[in-house]
């Protein structure tokens, strides 16, 4: 269907009410091959939605590793924070995603960037017991001293 929509040129780029792309659902989905036909026909990478959060933040947050690593490759933000401060790797820290925290630090993610309320990635991590998580972020120098 996907292939039909893009050979009758239809817009990968437009915005449902929620300020949503094509790009925003497929990776909330984690279907890897329509994120990859979509990059292919030039989708916006960092398109934001209604709360600043891009496909990357989404992909992080559920832990989709293939997803992330396409939209890194098709140069996504790595560190492109969204309406109150959280990253993509704030959100892959805070669920316990071993795998896209290590390809986020690999593409450079800021480690110690800090929410609208100072709290960092290493922070949630440690709150919400993800102890493989919080041994990655202290190997890569997180600033242990952070607020709370």
């Amino acid at each position: 269907m996907v292939k039909l929509l893009l050979k009758a040129k239809a817009d990968v780029n437009v915005r449902n009410n929620d300020k949503w792309t094509a790009l925003h659902w497929a990776t909330v989905s984690g279907c890897e091959a329509v994120v990859k036909l979509l990059l292919e026909a030039k989708a916006d990478v960092n398109v934001m939605d209604y709360n600043e959060r891009t496909a990357l933040h989404w992909a992080a947050a559920s832990g989709y590793k293939a997803v992330v690593k396409l939209l890194l490759e098709a140069e996504a933000d790595v560190n492109v924070e969204n309406s109150v401060g959280e990253t993509a790797l704030y959100w892959a820290a805070s669920n316990g995603h071993e795998e896209v925290i290590k390809l986020l630090l690999e593409a450079k993610a800021d480690i110690n960037v800090k929410d609208g309320n100072e709290r960092t990635a290493l922070y949630w991590a440690a709150s919400n017991g993800h102890e493989a998580v919080v041994k990655l972020l202290l190997e890569a120098k997180a600033d242990v001293n952070g607020k709370e």
